[in-house]
C-alpha cells in the first residue's frame, strides 16, 4: 500500500477504526453501531484487570519464613542494644578489637589490579578465570600431584564453597549412577539444603559423640560400611563445622580405604585450608591421600576465611578423573550446569587471588598473615580453656583446646545457650557452636563467666 493510500485508509476515526477491526478479526462498518460499543470490541480493546488493579498481591498467601540459623544470630545480635554483647555466632575473622580484617597482601593484590591497564571487566569464561582454576588445583592437591600432571582433574570457578558445592552436586544429580550423598550428623546447616536442592537425596553418618565431645569413629565406620555401592560421601576436609573434631591421620586413612574398597565416592569440603593449623600443606593432607590412590574425587575450595574474601564470594570446584579424556567431557558437562544458573563467575575476587598464588613474595606474605590468624584462635581457645579452669566450672573442658578450627561445639544444651544470650548478651547458634574468631582477650572473661553461670544453674 502507498503511503498517499495508507493515509487515506487511516485518515478518518472511522476508517482507524475499521483497519483496527480489520486486523483484531472484529466485523466493522460505519452504519453499524460504532467499534467501542460493540461486545466483542470492548473485550478486545478494554485492559484485562490484574491484582494489582484490587489492590490485592498475587503473593497473599506466601508465608513468612524463619530465620537462617546461623545468619538470624547476627540479626538478633544487631538488635540488641547492650554494651556487653558479644557475637559469636558469624562464621567471620575478627582482630583482638573485634572487627573485620582485610589481609594486607590482599589491598596490595588489589592496588596491582587498580593499577593494571590491562585489568578489564570483560566477561570471564563460563569455567572462570584460567590461572585461579590453575592455581587452586596446586594449591589444594599440591604443585607436584600426579593428577595434575596427567591432566586428571578439572577445575571450575564458582561462587565461594556454596556456589561450588551446589555445583558439583547438580553434576553428581545428572551424571552420576548414584543420587545418594551422605552427610556427618551434625553438619555446617546448608549442606543438607544444598545438596537436596541440588536434585540428591541426602542422608547422614555419625561423626560427633557428646559423650567424649570428640569423633564417633567406630559409627562412623559402622555407616559408611552400609552405604551402597557408588553412594557419596561429604567429607570435611579439615576444621570440621560445627564440632572443630577431625580424624587423625590414621583414622583418615581407615575412612579412606573403607571409601575405596566400597566404591563410594569422596567429596571434600576445603573451607579452611591453612586457616585450621596454620600450615596449608598440613590442612590439605586429608584430600592428598585420596588423590595418591589414583581414585576420583571432588574438592569444593573457598578463599572466604583463608584470604578473607568473604563478599567477594571466591571458589572452586574441582573433579580428580581417572583419565584426562575422561576430565575434558566432565568439564563439558559443568559449563551446562553453570551456564544457565548464574552463567560466568566474577572477576575481582579470583584476579586477586590469582595474584597472590603467582606471586612468591605475595605467596610467602599471605602465609604469614594466614597463620598469625589460625595462631590468635588457638590463643582464645587457650584462654577460654584457663578462664574455665580458673572459676572451677563444672565438667571437662579440654574439648576447646583439643577441637581446631574457627568453631567450638562447647556441649551447651539449649536451654543454657537460650540462657547465656537473656542473661549475658552473648550469641550463638542453639546447638552450642560458638565461633572462636570472634573472642578477644577483653571478652574471653565475660564468656567464662557466662558459661559458669550457665552450666551451674542449668543441666
Amino acid at each position: 500500500m502507498g503511503d498517499a493510500n495508507l493515509r487515506a485508509e487511516l485518515g478518518s476515526p472511522g476508517r482507524r477504526l475499521g483497519t483496527l477491526a480489520r486486523h483484531l478479526g472484529v466485523d466493522y462498518s460505519p452504519a453499524s453501531s460504532s467499534l467501542m460499543a460493540s461486545h466483542n470490541a470492548s473485550e478486545i480493546v478494554t485492559p484485562s484487570p490484574t491484582a494489582g488493579s484490587y489492590g490485592g498481591s498475587v503473593f497473599t498467601n506466601v508465608v513468612q519464613a524463619p530465620e537462617d540459623p546461623i545468619l538470624g544470630v547476627t540479626v538478633a545480635y544487631n538488635k540488641d542494644p547492650s554494651p556487653v554483647k558479644v557475637n559469636l555466632g558469624v562464621g567471620a575473622y575478627r582482630t583482638e578489637e573485634g572487627k573485620p580484617l582485610v589481609l594486607n597482601v590482599v589491598r596490595r593484590a588489589e592496588q596491582l589490579l587498580v593499577n593494571d591497564p590491562s585489568h578489564v571487566k570483560e566477561y570471564l569464561p563460563i569455567t572462570g578465570l584460567a590461572d585461579f582454576n590453575k592455581l587452586s588445583a596446586k594449591l589444594i592437591f599440591g604443585a607436584d600431584s600426579p593428577a595434575i600432571q596427567e591432566n586428571r582433574v578439572t577445575t571450575v570457578q564458582c561462587l565461594s564453597g556454596t556456589g561450588s558445592l551446589r555445583v558439583g552436586g547438580e553434576f553428581l544429580a545428572r551424571h552420576h549412577h548414584e543420587h545418594t550423598i551422605y552427610i556427618p550428623q551434625p553438619t555446617w546447616g546448608n549442606h543438607p539444603k544444598v545438596f537436596t536442592l541440588a536434585g540428591l537425596s541426602v542422608k547422614t553418618y555419625h561423626y560427633y559423640d557428646p559423650t567424649t565431645r570428640g569423633l564417633n569413629f567406630k559409627s562412623l565406620l559402622e555407616d559408611l560400611s552400609k552405604a551402597p555401592r557408588g553412594a557419596i560421601v561429604l567429607l570435611h576436609a579439615c576444621a570440621h563445622n560445627p564440632t572443630g573434631v577431625d580424624p587423625t591421620l590414621d583414622q583418615w586413612e581407615q575412612i579412606r580405604l573403607l571409601i575405596r574398597s566400597k566404591g563410594l565416592l569422596p567429596f571434600f569440603d576445603s573451607a579452611y585450608q591453612g586457616f585450621a593449623s596454620g600450615n596449608l600443606e598440613a590442612d590439605a593432607q586429608s584430600i592428598r591421600m585420596f588423590v595418591a590412590d589414583g581414585g576420583e574425587c571432588l574438592t569444593a575450595q573457598s578463599y572466604a576465611k583463608n584470604m578473607g574474601l568473604y563478599g567477594e564470594r571466591v571458589g572452586a570446584l574441582s573433579i580428580v578423573c581417572k583419565s584426562a579424556d575422561v576430565a575434558v567431557r566432565v568439564e563439558s558437562q559443568l559449563k551446562l550446569v553453570i551456564r544457565p544458573m548464574y552463567s560466568n563467575p566474577p572477576i575481582h575476587g579470583a584476579s586477586i587471588v590469582a595474584t597472590i598464588l603467582k606471586d612468591r613474595e605475595m605467596y610467602h606474605e599471605w602465609t604469614v598473615e594466614l597463620k598469625a590468624m589460625a595462631d590468635r584462635i588457638i590463643r582464645m581457645r587457650q584462654q577460654l580453656f584457663d578462664a574455665l579452669r580458673t572459676r572451677g566450672t563444672p565438667g571437662d573442658w579440654s574439648h576447646i583446646i583439643k577441637q581446631i578450627g574457627m568453631f567450638t561445639f562447647t556441649g551447651l544444651n539449649r536451654e543454657q545457650v537460650t540462657f547465656m544470650t537473656k542473661e549475658y548478651h552473648i550469641y550463638m547458634t542453639s546447638d552450642g557452636r560458638i565461633s572462636m574468631a570472634g573472642l578477644s582477650s577483653k571478652t574471653v572473661p565475660h564468656l567464662a563467666d557466662a558459661i559458669h553461670a550457665a552450666v551451674t544453674r542449668i543441666k
